[in-house]
């Protein structure tokens, strides 16, 4: 996260030099649709990932044979 300080900077430079950029024409529509599609796989990506590794594993219950009254299901 930017400190606050850099965001007030941006703020107060002029309004050319946030956007100038020498050179630079308009994104052809091929461009800017291939640039959406690759953001949104990889945010599928990024989504799946998580999902792996976030949902429960059912794991086998090890009966150790002890006794343990305060815990329902165990004894």
């Amino acid at each position: 996260m930017a400190p606050p300080g850099g965001i007030l900077f941006l703020l107060l430079l002029p309004g050319e030099a946030i956007g100038s950029c020498s050179g630079c024409g308009p994104l052809s529509l091929p461009l800017l649709a291939g640039l959406v599609a690759a953001d949104a796989v990889v945010s599928l990506l990024i989504v799946l990932g998580v999902f792996v590794c976030m949902r429960p594993r059912s794991r086998p219950t090890q009966e150790d044979g002890k006794i343990y009254i305060n815990m329902p299901g165990r004894g």
